[in-house]
């Protein structure tokens, strides 16, 4: 089954966490753990990658915490696909002519790349901004366990 993973949807998470305030602006780390149910663990894992690429800062100290490292508009969900996972693939038969014994004239492998090139596009042309805005428009985050379920809900 094909299907976001847990450190995709957290690394989303923190980056719109981030993006929902004003550029620059700086967070605790456990302000964003508290407001988007992200686990400690995950959350350090995802920071280190984050950082990594540049999508984020991070700041030790009492004054300390995480910001973007660039505005929300120049970030787009396949920048941070790449930050958590990788480049996006849908099939190793995409990664290059020959790596499959079947490729020439394959029908499936056309197939895959024109899917793979419909999700990336859509990767592509989703920003940060464009999701910071449609959060900032819900009148309010269900507290706690309640947003754990409605993704929950949602995701299925």
């Amino acid at each position: 089954m094909f299907r976001i993973n847990r450190k995709m949807d957290y690394s989303v998470r923190v980056m719109l966490c981030l993006a929902r305030r004003p550029f620059g602006a700086r967070l605790p780390t456990q302000a964003i753990q508290n407001e988007m149910l992200v686990p400690r663990p995950y959350l350090q894992r995802i920071v280190a990658d984050l950082s990594r690429v540049g999508l984020i800062r991070t700041f030790p100290g009492t004054n300390g915490g995480l910001e973007l490292a660039r505005p929300a508009y120049a970030i787009t969900l396949r920048n941070i696909w790449e930050a958590a996972e990788g480049i996006f693939l849908i099939s190793d038969c995409l990664k290059a002519p020959g790596v499959c014994p079947l490729d020439t004239g394959c029908p499936v492998r056309k197939r895959w790349g024109c899917l793979q090139a419909i999700i990336v596009r859509e990767l592509e042309s989703t920003t940060l901004e464009q999701l910071a805005l449609e959060a900032n428009e819900l009148v309010a985050l269900p507290a706690g366990k309640e947003v754990e379920k409605a993704l929950v809900t949602s995701a299925d």
